[in-house]
């Protein structure tokens, strides 16, 4: 069964633990951020979803004869972000790359890298060299997005100032078309003193996706992998408008990272729960918190990976619509979805079978029923 999307908005990809997120911005523009493609996900018994292959063959429009994604951003190269971009680079044309300058470290010393994430440092370096000449067309973009001093070296210093992003900015543009006034993207991260440690989650391009039709209007917050000191650092400086959310992916796939943090003479790490009330006080009057994870256990042994009990009960408390995780529902591979129209932000249940799909029945409980929302997140709505 094709999977069915709405004509706008945020769908999150069931992959385990991984990010894919695919932004509609309408039917002939499509973003991706991050991708987590399984081979065995071809297979009718697996619960992950074949992201690339319903990318390429039910998402993406048609233009001059081949599959056209707008945009792919990499949060960071780590497996789990990049997976099967090497197919969906040879399966279409991907207008522009966005990524960090973390990438450029990573190309320059070639150390630890998947096969796909070698592809993409390969294919976003090749790209920079062809922007250091000046206008470059579809399918040779970038924007490099970060602070970080390899930018100012000699075989960096060329590229083009359009072609990069620093955090506290913003862009309407995606592959050359201004989008204003339907799409919005806020950079909040990776600042520079982050982007050239050795702890590649702290670089994770984090930034504010809004879309808007009509009067209504969906914010979605992306962190990648990123822990408390920076989200801290993000919530303190950013105004209330770029930190604003209605929907929430949990960093680092619901990690307890996000909101316990061990300081210098703590003996474990602690609740910060400055951080909570920032991400509570930044959430619409409907807001979602979304783990992109397999199912989230009802407890942990220390030393556990992502996702946690323990962070899911604390997003559970401040989100105002309630918690939703990819993973929940191992019978299906159905994305979990949100609709920006006219009236606001919603969840979409698309071709589910509410009778049978956990993920539906979620959804249900979280509207409160199979009605639309009663109140609905548009422009000076909070």
């Amino acid at each position: 069964m094709t999977v069915e999307l709405p004509d706008r908005g945020f769908v999150f990809w069931p992959v385990g633990c991984g990010d894919s997120t695919t932004i509609k911005v309408n039917d002939d523009v499509v973003m991706q951020v991050d991708i987590q493609h399984h081979k065995s996900a071809e297979d009718d018994d697996e619960p992950y979803h074949p992201v690339v292959d319903t990318l390429v063959d039910d998402v993406l429009p048609e233009v001059d004869g081949q599959k056209y994604l707008a945009v792919f951003a990499l949060t960071h190269p780590d497996k789990d972000h990049c997976k099967g971009f090497a197919e969906l680079l040879e399966r279409c044309k991907i207008g522009e790359l966005w990524f960090t300058p973390r990438i450029i470290r990573e190309y320059v010393d070639d150390d630890g890298l998947s096969d796909d994430a070698q592809k993409f440092c390969e294919e976003a370096n090749r790209r920079i060299e062809l922007s250091k000449d000046g206008q470059v067309e579809s399918g040779d973009r970038i924007r490099i997005i970060g602070n970080d001093d390899i930018l100012d070296e000699d075989d960096y210093k060329d590229i083009p100032d359009d072609r990069k992003s620093r955090p506290g900015e913003s862009t309407t543009v995606l592959d050359g078309v201004d989008l204003k006034g339907t799409f919005r993207a806020f950079f909040h991260a990776p600042f520079g003193d982050d982007s050239d440690g050795n702890e590649r989650n702290k670089t994770s391009l984090a930034m504010q996706i809004t879309l808007v039709e009509g009067e209504g209007e969906g914010r979605l917050m992306l962190f990648g992998d990123l822990d408390y000191p920076p989200l801290k650092r993000i919530f303190d400086y950013s105004d209330d408008e770029d930190k604003a959310w209605d929907v929430f992916l949990a960093p680092h796939h619901c990690s307890k990272s996000a909101m316990y943090f061990q300081e210098e003479g703590d003996d474990e790490p602690v609740l910060k729960q400055d951080i909570l009330d920032h991400i509570e006080e930044a959430a619409g009057e409907e807001g979602w918190v979304v783990s992109s994870s397999t199912k989230v256990p009802t407890s942990n042994e220390p030393g556990d990976n992502p996702p946690h009990a323990i962070a899911k009960e604390r997003y559970e408390e401040i989100a105002p619509s309630g918690f939703l995780c990819t993973g929940d529902d191992e019978n299906s591979d159905d994305p979990i979805s949100f609709e920006v129209t006219t009236d606001g932000i919603s969840l979409f249940s698309g071709a589910v079978d509410a009778g049978k799909s956990e993920a539906a029945e979620a959804i249900k409980d979280a509207r409160g029923g199979s009605e639309s929302p009663g109140t609905t997140v548009g422009f000076g709505q909070r």
